[in-house]
């Protein structure tokens, strides 16, 4: 019985222990501090700003109009690849800068594309640019529906076609590539392209294995091949310093397959510091 008397003693104080309330020293945080901190300092007020006091669900924007704007262009987009195909280009133009100008329309028959316009060579007395004189005309990057990017995969042909009519001038076709770094942006693979002028129409056959790599107008001592399952954009670069008039009308642009064509890369590739 003692024994039993014994043990509930000893319950009794190890509950009435547990339910002791809490008692804060100087060393333990404020709890009261710690909840307004929590419920009030949501971010970075400036020094001098009033204290926003609202409840966080009064500073939340319930303005859907943002997300409308976004729903709206991204099936504008869908809806552009399934009838782009079916458009053409309007004439307008496309001057990088300087006095050069190109302008791009269909032709006569609209079943052809007319890129021309004025090249000049005098540089503009901006106090920023020292070259000038040439015109430059690239196709726009792809993209789909809800920002995602599209590439022409042209893997499984070798030959770059085009039947072009010019004014005898030397052209340079731009190939442009998606790059996995933000230097390479201005990476373009080039290749030349020499007109003959007059009423005749020419057939031109370029191997993709032709075409070296330039950035900003300098070709590159490292060379690479050409990447053809990430291909973005197209262009004609203009820039023989003859001052005048120019045109180029393109009757269309292809690729094709050519099995005597066994050339992988007609370019040195090579390692600056080669290894011993």
């Amino acid at each position: 019985m003692a024994m039993t008397t014994t043990g509930f003693v000893v319950s009794a104080r190890l509950l009435w222990t547990c339910r002791k309330p809490f008692v804060r020293t100087s060393a333990s945080p404020s709890w009261s501090v710690i909840l307004s901190r929590s419920a009030h300092q949501t971010g970075y007020r400036r020094p001098g700003q009033p204290k926003d006091n609202r409840w966080f669900w009064q500073r939340i924007n319930f303005d859907f109009s943002k997300g409308v704007n976004g729903v709206r262009k991204h099936l504008g987009l869908l809806k552009e690849e399934f009838v782009q195909h079916w458009e053409g280009p309007d004439g307008k133009p496309l001057e990088i800068g300087g006095r050069s100008e190109a302008y791009l329309k269909l032709g006569r028959n609209n079943t052809t594309c007319l890129l021309y316009g004025t090249l000049c060579s005098v540089a503009p007395r901006d106090g920023e640019t020292r070259y000038s004189g040439y015109c430059s005309m690239r196709s726009k990057q792809p993209f789909g529906a809800f920002d995602s990017k599209k590439h022409y995969d042209l893997s499984d042909f070798n030959i770059l076609h085009l039947r072009v009519r010019g004014d005898g001038r030397p052209w340079m076709i731009n190939i442009g590539i998606e790059n996995y770094f933000s230097h390479q942006k201005d990476d373009i693979y080039s290749y030349f392209l020499y007109t003959r002028g007059g009423p005749y129409w020419q057939d031109v056959k370029i191997p993709f294995s032709k075409f070296f790599l330039s950035s900003r107008g300098r070709i590159q001592d490292d060379q690479h091949y050409l990447l053809q399952d990430k291909i973005n954009t197209i262009g004609f670069t203009l820039g023989d310093k003859a001052d005048g008039p120019f045109q180029l009308e393109i009757d269309f642009i292809g690729v094709c397959n050519d099995t005597s064509h066994t050339e992988d890369f007609a370019y040195e590739t090579y390692k600056r510091n080669p290894e011993v």
